[in-house]
């Protein structure tokens, strides 16, 4: 938890939702595995800081709309919908318990600004401001499947609507076949852990 507190001003209702996630993936843990087990005990650095990264790079207006593709069991849009209550959430994954995790652990934080849907993302006909996500594939992959359900909505953000994706690793093959305009953060320029050498955040104008 004081990973967060380093780098993020909180509200009382919004320290105790992220307080209360620790406790509750590692109970939901222990009968599905959304996280590593070996990593569980790293659970707001590797995950719950590590999605909070959008929200250095991004301030959304009150009503702008996410989708979180291949949320998995709540990342990035749990801490993310913590961060923004003004914001809307849409959270979709293809298998059904990790969805089930996501949507328990929403529920017993009090999240009012989330919804959730079991599936592939072709079978979601909305769209949004933004779509986010963490690692789910390759970025072209991504963009071809996302762009669909992205429109300009929120004229009045400063950013204009596309997707912004959380990735590690070396991305400049990943990157170098991407055509749309686009913005490659590393994000030790955020945060100073030694976890965060590697990682991205990369925005892509859709």
């Amino acid at each position: 938890m004081e990973e967060i507190l380093r780098y993020f001003m909180l509200t009382d209702r919004q320290r105790e939702q992220f307080a209360a996630l620790g406790d509750l993936y590692r109970d939901w843990n222990e009968k599905i595995n959304v996280v590593s087990r070996k990593d569980i005990d790293n659970l707001y650095l590797h995950h719950v800081l590590h999605s909070l990264a959008i929200a250095k790079f991004l301030t959304p207006v009150e009503g702008t709309s996410f989708m979180d593709m291949g949320t998995g069991g709540g990342f990035p849009g749990i801490p993310l919908a913590i961060m923004w209550p003004d914001c809307e959430f849409h959270l979709i994954d293809r298998i059904g318990k990790k969805i089930k995790v996501a949507s328990s652990v929403a529920e017993s934080v009090g999240l009012t600004n989330v919804t959730f849907q079991h599936g592939d993302i072709a079978e979601c006909k909305r769209k949004f401001d933004y779509v986010v996500s963490r690692a789910v594939m390759t970025l072209p992959e991504l963009v071809k499947l996302v762009r669909r359900n992205v429109s300009r909505i929120h004229t009045s953000n400063s950013l204009p609507a596309g997707l912004l994706c959380l990735k590690g690793g070396d991305l400049r093959d990943e990157l170098a076949t991407v055509r749309q305009p686009m913005v490659d953060v590393p994000l030790s320029d955020y945060f100073t852990e030694e976890f965060f050498s590697t990682k991205s955040l990369i925005y892509v104008e859709l």
